[in-house]
């Protein structure tokens, strides 16, 4: 019976005594001294590398802010150039800006350098050194528009061919431009086949596709 009287009673954890104490502070003294001594060896045995890593990230950071830094400068200074030819409404300042700049911007001043003087050369160099195809198709359209009665319309349809495809956001243009010029040249049945690419595409613009249809 008193052995089952005393598996019930509360078990009271006994106090550690001041040696205990004394003893658990200094197994933590120890410990510490033992891992910062770990580390001061670590540090001696790597501390080229662990400085050498540092300064990479240092470096490699710093870099990236400069070329960001540059890359606006650069940005800036571009668009405020363009923004004086463009005031300038001078075709030649803009032309001049065009062979200095690159990218959409160059071609988009080169193009209005052309709407200021009509020089079909400038069309001309878009189509062969643009950056950018939105520009380049652009400037292929406008060339048969003002050189297309000194072109056959198979010669048009040769011209245009770059622009055979839904990739170019002149692709629709470009059909009914030809389809017009075989028209123009009496031969229907080519134009047909032109007209009929149109206007069995249901994603044709509608206002391509009025046009189209009273061709047809």
């Amino acid at each position: 019976m008193s052995s089952i009287l005393s598996r019930n009673q509360k078990v009271v954890p006994q106090k550690k005594t001041r040696q205990e104490y004394a003893e658990d502070a200094l197994y933590r003294e120890v410990w510490e001294d033992v891992n910062n001594e770990k580390t001061l060896k670590f540090i001696k045995k790597y501390y080229r590398y662990l400085i050498a890593g540092a300064l990479v990230v240092l470096i490699i950071a710093t870099g990236f802010q400069i070329g960001a830094r540059h890359i606006a400068a650069q940005k800036m200074h571009t668009a405020e150039m363009y923004e004086d030819a463009l005031a300038s409404v001078d075709a030649n300042n803009l032309a001049h800006f065009a062979d200095d700049a690159s990218g959409a911007t160059a071609d988009l001043a080169l193009f209005q350098a052309y709407l200021l003087d009509g020089d079909v050369s400038k069309l001309e160099r878009l189509v062969t050194d643009g950056d950018t195809r939105d520009f380049r198709d652009l400037a292929r359209l406008h060339i048969v528009n003002v050189r297309g009665d000194e072109m056959s319309a198979t010669d048009v349809e040769k011209y245009l061919s770059d622009l055979d495809t839904k990739s170019s956001p002149f692709y629709y243009t470009a059909s009914l431009t030809i389809a017009q010029k075989y028209l123009a040249d009496g031969n229907r049945e080519s134009a047909n086949k032109w007209l009929d690419k149109i206007l069995n595409d249901k994603d044709a613009p509608a206002s391509i596709v009025g046009t189209a249809t009273p061709l047809r």
